[in-house]
């Protein structure tokens, strides 16, 4: 395979990106008009950048900053490994300084080569490399969890030995980032709207896999869109899988918006793993219903109406 194509797709470390802007007239206008609200969620809801510029503008620290004055105590960024370090230093200095955690990260990301599941040499350095360059993203925000998305599904090969190379893939990233106590997720995506033809695809499967590689570095993230999509059966699956999931990403189907624009239930999901004693970061990984300033207050409301379970 061609190594570029694995450059563009997988380590995600090549591409900078800046977003911490100077001061400027509009940003403090911005902090005027936002209105705050501190109180805090049950569980680590966590928005990511670009949900909120409408109150706090484009500067990335004061869109943090406009986070935690909603209540919010967890923020992600799937794109933390793209952005320069010293970004990435201000991003960790800040949410540690406003007491606030750091969901998942993408640490290898491939959606159209079976990059994992056929243990090509090439395909393993870059993996490597990408490991590698996670740790460094660890050390700068301390992150304590980073995503992998494994790659497509191979016609060629067996689906039981891509099974096994990919457990023996995973077992190899978690003794590179084992020591740091940085986790590994891997993250089951539908293959049925979203991503046609990738290999894991659901919980039962990336449970099989994680207990298969045996490893304190590896675990799954549920993410309930994708699930709803898959499989259905949510609460049943979080239960079955409990012990190897590590992180949740939420979003309402159909739409794939904020929680009550979609058939799933989420003030009883949110209400079920809070009393399971959950204390991880709930990626809000969707899209708004409502565009503009208005669509981010409805963004606030969802999840202050799917929080309002009796604890």
């Amino acid at each position: 395979m061609e190594r570029r194509r694995f450059i563009q797709s997988a380590a995600l470390g090549g591409l900078t990106l800046t977003g911490i802007s100077g001061v400027s007239a509009a940003r403090a206008a911005s902090r005027e008009a936002k209105a705050s609200n501190k109180a805090r969620f049950n569980l680590k809801y966590a928005p990511t950048f670009g949900d909120f510029t409408n109150h706090a503008g484009e500067d990335l620290i004061d869109q943090i900053r406009f986070m935690h004055d909603q209540g919010f105590r967890a923020m992600f960024d799937n794109w933390l490994m793209r952005r320069e370090p010293a970004i990435q230093e201000r991003i960790g200095n800040e949410l540690a300084r406003l007491g606030m955690e750091l969901g998942p990260f993408i640490v290898y990301g491939e959606f159209r080569e079976p990059t994992m599941v056929n243990r090509d040499p090439e395909a393993m350095e870059i993996i490597k490399e990408a490991m590698l360059q996670g740790l460094e993203v660890q050390k700068r925000t301390n992150a304590k969890t980073a995503l992998i998305v494994p790659g497509t599904y191979d016609e060629r090969l067996h689906r039981d030995y891509q099974t096994a190379n990919f457990i023996d893939t995973l077992r190899m990233c978690s003794d590179i980032v084992g020591a740091s106590g940085l986790v590994l997720v891997i993250e089951p995506l539908n293959n049925l709207i979203n991503h046609p033809g990738l290999f894991l695809t659901t919980i039962p499967q990336a449970y099989m896999i994680c207990k298969a590689v045996d490893h304190p570095s590896c675990r799954l993230i549920n993410d309930l869109y994708h699930q709803q999509i898959t499989e259905g059966n949510l609460i049943p699956n979080i239960d079955m899988a409990w012990d190897y999931i590590a992180s949740f990403h939420v979003g309402d189907h159909p739409g794939r918006n904020e929680p009550g624009t979609g058939e799933i239930n989420y003030r009883n999901l949110f209400r079920h793993i809070y009393n399971k004693g959950y204390d991880g970061v709930i990626g809000m990984e969707h899209g708004r219903s409502i565009p503009g300033i208005e669509g981010e207050k409805a963004l606030i409301e969802a999840y202050r109406k799917a929080d309002s379970f009796d604890t």
